[in-house]
């Protein structure tokens, strides 16, 4: 299908009779003014930011993690001493108070992780492939200010073209209506003949007003796209109607297709590092009552000081219930993103297609307008000449006239129509 396609737009190329280029705001200046200008822009910016705050929030799992904690408690029971050995402390002078039901403690708890796993890295990892997604949806949905600039460039210089040929049909219209009023002077035109063409030129002047006024309206919406003054499109260039580079698709839907697979990916890698066991180092301290030494604490119901050092191992096997299943839900979201992917490159292959049908069909009718322009023009100056002489009345020359116009704006529409369907093409594949 790309071999018919390059060989359909190779005509196009050859026989296409392309509207004059002039010198003006390009389309590539358009679309870049309004990708800048365009408040979704700054999405971007937010999204490295978040990124970059949150893989640094990451980073941090490495630091030591210190928790500060009080508590304080009343026990229904306490240890106590067998009485044999209670009493017999008792006789040598120790006075064993027991320990108090009600008990309190300030701890700070400090650890220090050894290895994880790789569940820091797989966190990290995860973090960039959303920001990544986050970036490649963004791209699809400034993507779609492409072709609201397209539409409206395409349709100023229509308008444009119009307005030309308007201009056109008025100097030829006012050009009639002196030849008949000059007639009517000499008595030879009747003067409701004179009255027919004034108001064929009347109505021209009135479709001027309506085409000027269209255009204005394309121009300040376009001006809103690009935050640029309305009168900045006066004038534009019409494109050239070359074909795209390569045929590839490269639309940005399929980045994030990409992207979506890439998250994927990392939180496959993150579930995992989830069946790791953790190896860290921790130290406790704390004061209150009681304390390590049970002993002295049943003697005297001091506040002390308090710590250990130590190794933890923990393996948390309670993920062994889920790990299956949610390997199948991230596979069958792969899945998806792969259907996804089959429908869209169906889609964008049948638009192609399209399109350059559509390209085919207009050239085609651009090189008949010639042939039709030439005809209706040679009808319009014999009719004029038989009207000099009296063979027909202005009614017959009027619609000559409306006729060659037609035709002149036909050609003007197919012409603009294939250049806009070549530009709609690349839309379509992102050239």
């Amino acid at each position: 299908m790309k071999r018919a396609i390059r060989n359909i737009l190779a005509t196009v190329l050859i026989g296409a009779s392309v509207v004059p280029m002039q010198a003006g705001v390009t389309l590539d200046e358009c679309q870049q003014m309004a990708w800048d200008n365009y408040p979704l822009l700054k999405k971007y910016d937010l999204i490295s930011q978040t990124k970059e705050y949150t893989v640094k929030n990451i980073n941090k799992g490495y630091y030591p993690q210190l928790a500060l904690n009080a508590q304080a408690t009343y026990q229904s029971d306490v240890a106590t001493l067998p009485d044999l050995l209670s009493n017999m402390l008792k006789s040598n002078g120790y006075n064993m108070k027991g320990l108090e039901k009600d008990q309190y403690r300030i701890a700070l708890d400090l650890s220090q992780v050894i290895w994880d796993g790789g569940d820091i890295k797989s966190q990290k990892e995860v973090a960039v492939a959303q920001s990544n997604v986050q970036k490649a949806q963004a791209d699809v949905d400034m993507y779609v200010v492409r072709d609201r600039v397209n539409d409206l460039y395409f349709g100023i210089l229509l308008l444009e073209e119009k307005i030309k040929l308007n201009k056109d049909l008025q100097e030829l219209l006012q050009s009639n209506c002196e030849k008949l009023a000059n007639k009517h002077r000499n008595g030879v035109a009747m003067g409701s003949d004179v009255s027919t063409m004034r108001a064929e030129y009347l109505k021209a002047k009135q479709q001027m007003t309506e085409l000027a006024s269209s255009k204005k309206s394309f121009q300040q919406i376009l001006g809103v796209f690009t935050g640029q003054p309305a009168s900045t499109f006066e004038q534009l260039t019409m494109p050239a109607a070359s074909t795209p580079a390569t045929y590839a698709n490269l639309r940005p839907e399929l980045n994030l297709m990409d992207a979506q697979k890439a998250q994927n990916q990392a939180l496959q890698k993150r579930e995992n590092s989830s069946l790791m066991p953790r190896l860290s180092l921790f130290a406790q301290g704390f004061y209150g009552y009681t304390g390590y030494d049970m002993f002295n604490d049943m003697m005297d119901h001091d506040f002390t000081l308090n710590g250990m050092v130590g190794v933890r191992l923990t393996w948390n096997i309670s993920k062994l219930y889920t790990h299956k299943n949610e390997k199948i839900k991230i596979d069958l979201a792969n899945r998806q993103i792969e259907n996804a992917r089959e429908v869209f490159l169906f889609n964008t292959s049948m638009l192609t297609l399209q399109e350059t049908e559509a390209i085919e069909r207009y050239r085609a009718m651009v090189e008949e307008d010639n042939e039709i322009i030439a005809l209706r023009t040679g009808v319009r100056q014999s009719s004029e000449a038989k009207l000099e002489h009296g063979v027909i009345d202005v009614n017959d020359l009027l619609q000559d006239i409306n006729r060659e116009n037609e035709a002149k704006i036909a050609q003007t529409n197919h012409e603009i129509e294939m250049i806009k369907h070549i530009y709609e093409l690349k839309h379509t594949i992102n050239q």
